[in-house]
């Protein structure tokens, strides 16, 4: 290795370490956090690692520290339905959507949720509504989230779920196929 690109590699290295040094210290202690956000990120992380009990609790103190909260309201809704809380989440995803009605994912992840409970033309008016507001939403997880959740095939998304509960709602009711509970557990929610 010749000189010149040994001292090019040596301060490239030097700079992206002080460039990574100083955004830790800016993002943990700096840069502008709400009441709430810490006990939310915690819950994220245990979220993403199906630590759905604690998660809820983190939610729950972020809730507490600040009511307004609305990042941890709808995280408390995605928690209970992973739970299979379905009664209390579909409550609380109620509450999210009356405070952000204009929020896709939130009708997204109530779609999930009554497809769950088996109130599949609910479901499909979330997964409708969620579309309208945010197109994007079809395209379902980015290939960066499928890859940190270590999921190789892309799921189905919310456009192929409610093509696929109209097409069997139209079918007579002895010949519908309504769940396939292994694709269905390949459905996940979306992040908030």
């Amino acid at each position: 290795m010749s000189n010149a690109m040994y001292r090019f590699l040596k301060w490239t290295a030097i700079t992206l370490t002080i460039a990574w040094v100083g955004w830790t210290i800016y993002d943990s202690m700096i840069s502008p956090r709400n009441p709430g956000d810490l006990p939310y990120l915690d819950a994220n992380t245990l979220f993403e690692d199906g630590e759905y009990e604690r998660a809820l609790a983190k939610y729950d103190e972020a809730l507490a520290i600040d009511g307004n909260h609305l990042h941890a309201l709808r995280g408390r809704a995605r928690t209970l339905m992973q739970l299979e809380r379905f009664d209390e989440s579909l409550a609380v995803f109620d509450a999210a959507i009356a405070r952000q009605p204009d929020f896709g994912a939130s009708y997204a992840n109530r779609g999930i949720l009554r497809d769950r409970m088996g109130h599949y033309e609910k479901a499909i008016a979330d997964y409708e509504q969620a579309l309208a507001l945010d197109p994007e939403l079809a395209e379902g997880p980015h290939w960066l989230t499928r890859f940190l959740r270590k999921q190789a095939q892309k799921p189905p998304g919310i456009a192929e779920r409610a093509a696929y509960l109209r097409s069997e709602l139209a079918k007579p009711e002895k010949e519908r196929l309504l769940r396939v509970p292994e694709l269905d557990d390949e459905q996940r929610s979306y992040k908030q």
